[in-house]
């Protein structure tokens, strides 16, 4: 990448308005690419950690993504945090699934940090309120656990899965983003992860709350349960734990959910809950969405379910429509 050399103002200064004069020229040990080789365009998403805009390489033209990571109250940027996210990335390299980094550029007068990569389009969130067939989502849930599986396989948990982080680019292909959560997996009985809570609530599993928050230990798992989440808003066409304010709140919902599907003696049926999944659906759902982590499908386990072997539907218009680009990242 190309060193930091430029000193006039940077055409990103819209997105990183400037902090205090507490801020210090960054001294860098990486190899950083420079920020004055990208154009602002317009502001995807924005909040507490940073934000994200829309930008045009001007070397080649290419429109990318740029993500700012905000400076601490004191101006100082979490680089550790940086170089973490932009490591997860790259192991995940040339997935399809998985939004593919460009660099991590900067500006060294300000010691702004930024991660730059391709540009996909609008969140999955952006698609929703809309029920998806099972056929349709059964098409949306293999891009999400072959890109699951690629994390897992490179020893990595994501912790933040949510529509909000699934883009959804040209043709419906849909890619996992914002690994800012991300961390590497520890082994059982390891040390504990330092963060005492970690994804959006109504997507967080059973072993982040309560019963694990003490230990702080966990696996993959976690990312499996969200998936189950978003599987099922995909069919019913809203958040499962919608409204839902407290933890107790969702895991009352859960167990009850888990009753639910326990009881129904035959899978087959035309059961009312969830009538367009079927019987290998619903086992599928009922996999992510177990209580004990454990007993949980990992991402490949749930690929080879032979729910992956019926033939999914053409991907819906409504992924397929480009209309509005803007959703790219929300930091909640």
């Amino acid at each position: 990448m190309a060193a930091v050399t430029h000193k006039r103002p940077a055409p990103m200064g819209d997105c990183c308005p400037a902090v205090s004069g507490k801020t210090k020229r960054a001294r860098y040990d990486h190899d950083l690419g420079s920020i004055y080789n990208y154009k602002n365009l317009e502001t995807l998403g924005e909040g507490t950690y940073g934000t994200v805009v829309k930008a045009q390489d001007e070397r080649t033209g290419e429109t990318v993504a740029v993500k700012w990571i905000r400076p601490d109250d004191e101006g100082v940027t979490d680089l550790g945090a940086v170089f973490r996210e932009a490591a997860c990335l790259e192991a995940c390299r040339g997935d399809p699934s998985i939004v593919q980094m460009k660099e991590v550029a900067a500006d060294e007068v300000t010691g702004h940090v930024f991660i730059v990569t391709e540009f996909v389009g609008p969140s999955l969130a952006r698609h929703l309120p809309h029920r998806f067939s099972g056929a349709e989502t059964r098409a949306i849930m293999r891009q999400l656990l072959r890109g699951a599986e690629t994390l897992h396989g490179a020893g990595m948990i994501h912790r933040d899965i949510k529509p909000d982080n699934v883009l959804v680019g040209p043709g419906g292909a849909l890619k996992i983003c914002d690994l800012g959560m991300a961390a590497r997996t520890r082994p059982a009985g390891g040390e504990p992860y330092p963060e005492e809570t970690v994804a959006a609530l109504w997507y967080r599993a059973p072993e982040l709350m309560r019963g694990s928050r003490s230990r702080r230990t966990y696996g993959t798992a976690v990312d499996m349960w969200a998936l189950g989440c978003v599987m099922i808003e995909l069919l019913i066409g809203e958040p499962l734990f919608k409204d839902a304010e407290t933890e107790d709140d969702v895991l009352h919902r859960a167990r009850d959910l888990q009753y639910q599907m326990e009881s129904m003696t035959d899978l087959a049926s035309d059961s009312e809950f969830l009538p367009e999944l079927s019987k290998a659906g619903r086992e599928v759902l009922q996999g992510l969405l177990s209580l004990v982590p454990e007993k949980r499908l990992t991402a490949a386990d749930a690929l080879s379910h032979r729910w992956f072997e019926e033939e999914d539907a053409p991907l819906s218009p409504v992924l397929r429509s480009q209309k509005d680009q803007r959703g790219f990242i929300t930091f909640l």
